[in-house]
């Protein structure tokens, strides 16, 4: 049994260490005035391309359009109840057909008033070529939307889509049709609006986002007038300096930090730190379908098995990661509907059988690629290590995420390492069926998953839809395409003097945090 450690990884925490003994010994509490000015100040490393929800794909923008926009239907965090939000009422008039009655007075940030229109454009832009939306899997379902009158709207399906309500209240926000035809996808970046309980005042590129209370939010909905007035986002790309930021109270608020430096925050007075497994699943994905890769070693089987049995998920999950995250072997995150974990075949930490395979493969003494990631460079250089140790020598390219996505997509990029968090769709349609149906991001392009995937997203039947999504799942792993590793914890660390409840969708509701 190979023990489950990587040495290659060294933490950076000198200068955590050295502002937590500073702290420790009696130095001023810092004052975070930003609670004096009823200002909730977020840092995270990524900036999204784009903030118009449709536009991005990045965590951090999925954040603010559910600060700046509502969906149709609400799903409760903490019971998955399906509530109204800008529908009140909602029926399937057959497995194709969806009947929304529309809440009444509600207007969008700028005062137009809410009506069918609204949801009728937003539905029927979002599937144009122009629209150039990232994640099509979350609209491409739609056929289109009909308005029955000014508050009921009929949303058409291309073929039955059982989780449809699931997507609904997820990553489906809907636009203002008069105000976005006027500013177009451009003007409507730099200034947009919608319904939702903030309004973004501020795009700053390269730094972040700047929002106030939509004091015009409607009552009545499972969402309530938000407690804190301002909110406001900076892009700290450095994570030390964004620890920093933290400790000295030029920020409120951050995530994702590394578990050896949370147990040092602990240890803060005036911080708390709360960690939880979350919906988002590392991995490495092997380009199989693009020209671009046609000679190269991803493309043999054996190579892809190598890599598998290369990676230490454990080490990665119980000493890297930590704070719940476990290992994973399937395409998509185990809660989810039609994950079946015991479909996919279980690649165990052995780098000697990696060698083995490699030399079967053709690679006695290994080969030389180039290895790409954008985020958590010391998780990214652990799995480094445990390529390096079984002959794959690698060089490693650090993007921003939408640089990776845009050369990932070009056939540029033989291997990745990369994170999804399903946009905390709580059904397995979100990730397998984004990569592995033929779309943008699918880069094994497997005839028999892609008709595998379209019976399950379509069936009305349960179970039609889990043995179709487990037969999948098999191939797949069967097939090495991807090398899932772990599931993520988030560790919050934030000022004591924020009330912040953690979510296991991976989603901070700062709609429902106040000031102690």
């Amino acid at each position: 049994m190979k023990k489950n450690t990587h040495k290659n990884f060294a933490p950076r925490r000198a200068l955590l260490s050295i502002l937590v003994a500073g702290s420790l010994m009696g130095a001023a509490a810092p004052v975070f005035a930003d609670k004096a000015s009823d200002t909730l100040v977020f840092a995270a490393s990524l900036e999204p391309e784009n903030v118009s929800p449709y536009h991005n794909n990045a965590r951090e923008g999925i954040i603010l359009s559910r600060l700046a926009w509502d969906t149709l239907i609400y799903r409760d965090p903490k019971t998955s109840e399906y509530k109204p939000l800008l529908a009140t009422t909602w029926k399937w008039e057959d497995p194709t057909h969806i009947l929304l009655t529309l809440r009444k007075g509600v207007t969008f940030q700028n005062g137009d008033a809410f009506t069918a229109d609204d949801v009728v454009f937003t539905f029927n832009y979002v599937n144009t070529p122009e629209a150039k939306v990232v994640t099509k899997q979350n609209v491409n379902w739609i056929d289109r939307a009909e308005k029955v009158d000014d508050f009921t709207v009929r949303v058409v399906l291309k073929q039955p889509f059982p989780a449809a309500l699931e997507y609904l209240s997820g990553p489906t926000p809907i636009y203002p049709a008069k105000y976005f035809q006027q500013m177009g996808i451009d003007g409507y970046s730099k200034a947009p609006i919608g319904t939702g309980p903030y309004k973004i005042t501020k795009v700053l590129s390269g730094e972040g986002v700047e929002m106030e209370r939509n004091e015009n939010y409607f009552e009545g909905g499972p969402i309530a007038k938000p407690a804190i007035s301002k909110i406001k986002f900076q892009v700290i790309t450095d994570p030390d300096a964004r620890l920093a930021q933290l400790m000295t109270g030029g920020i409120d608020w951050t995530w994702r930090v590394p578990s050896d430096q949370a147990d040092e925050l602990r240890m803060m007075p005036n911080l708390e730190v709360v960690s939880s497994e979350t919906m988002r699943v590392g991995y490495l994905a092997m380009d199989v379908a693009s020209e671009q890769q046609k000679n190269s070693p991803f493309q043999n089987k054996l190579v892809r098995e190598a890599v598998n049995y290369a990676i230490n998920r454990e080490g990665l999950a119980n000493e890297l990661v930590r704070g719940g995250s476990r290992p994973i072997y399937t395409p998509c995150f185990p809660t989810q509907f039609g994950c079946d974990t015991a479909a996919a075949k279980k690649y165990d930490y052995n780098p000697e059988k990696a060698k083995a395979l490699l030399a079967e493969a053709g690679y006695p003494d290994g080969f030389e690629t180039d290895f790409y990631a954008y985020r958590e460079m010391d998780l990214a250089e652990a799995m480094l290590g445990d390529l390096r140790a079984v002959g794959i020598k690698v060089k490693l390219h650090m993007l921003t995420y939408a640089a990776l996505r845009k050369e990932q997509r070009s056939g540029n990029v033989p291997i990745a390492f990369q994170t999804w968090g399903s946009y905390s769709v709580n059904d397995a349609s979100a990730m397998i069926s984004v990569y592995f149906k033929g779309g943008a991001d699918d880069l094994s392009r497997d005839k028999r998953v892609i008709s595998l995937l379209e019976v399950a997203d379509s069936s009305v039947d349960p179970v039609i839809r889990k043995e179709n999504y487990s037969a999948a799942i098999k191939i797949i792993s069967e097939e090495a395409y991807w090398a899932p590793m772990f599931s993520y914890s988030s560790n919050y660390a934030f000022s004591n003097d924020l009330n912040f409840t953690a979510y296991p969708d991976e989603l901070p509701r700062f709609v429902e945090s106040s000031w102690k």
